[in-house]
């Protein structure tokens, strides 16, 4: 118990965040104890910014401020190479390697029988209306986990009838490691490797 409720109500909040734990979650509650309250009014501000001018792409379903993100919308970007994520910052961590040059479409999620998450609970059906084009391939890039390789194996079952070539990143990335986590070499390598399903 620490000596002051909202001190204590701070960290509670914090260690909600993803990695997150109590013992940090502490320490920046102390941090922004301390700090000014012209400083926690900025962290505040921004937070209350973020939650307010983000919103999802309508074609890709990744996090931006524009409607299509700057990624859908470029004309140095191909339409016809769809890389199918978990989340969005799996796609910030591809485009730190500067090596892919198609769009996106993130799940937010993956299918996990075991927690309650079925392909009515991601993006699937936005992934399905956007094949209806001139689509030349799609890139499988999943986590390396069950739930991964069982929503690599539901989406393949989908799609294959649609005659669109379907890969997967290869498997450069560890068992258990998030795309968002790896390295950019390390990630080229997977995306370069990539594999027919």
């Amino acid at each position: 118990m620490l000596t002051s409720q909202s001190l204590e109500k701070a960290a509670e909040e914090l260690s909600r965040l993803p990695s997150i734990g109590r013992k940090t979650a502490t320490r920046i509650a102390m941090y922004l104890a301390k700090s000014s309250s012209e400083e926690v009014a900025v962290l505040a501000n921004a937070l209350l910014e973020l939650k307010e001018k983000i919103k999802l792409c309508s074609l890709c379903c990744n996090i931006t401020e524009q409607d299509p993100c700057a990624i859908c919308s470029s004309d140095k970007r191909t339409n016809k190479v769809i890389c199918v994520v978990e989340e969005p910052g799996d796609v910030f961590a591809i485009e730190k390697t500067n090596e892919f040059r198609g769009t996106y479409h993130v799940l937010h999620g993956i299918i996990s029988p075991l927690d309650g998450i079925g392909p009515d609970d991601i993006k699937v059906k936005e992934l399905l209306s956007r094949l209806t084009g001139d689509i030349d391939e799609i890139i499988l890039a999943m986590n390396p986990s069950v739930e991964g390789e069982y929503t690599i194996t539901y989406l393949t079952k989908l799609i294959k009838p649609l005659n669109i070539h379907i890969s997967r990143i290869a498997r450069g990335i560890p068992i258990g490691t998030n795309l968002e986590y790896a390295d950019e070499l390390t990630i080229a390598k997977a995306l370069e490797g990539r594999i027919t399903l």
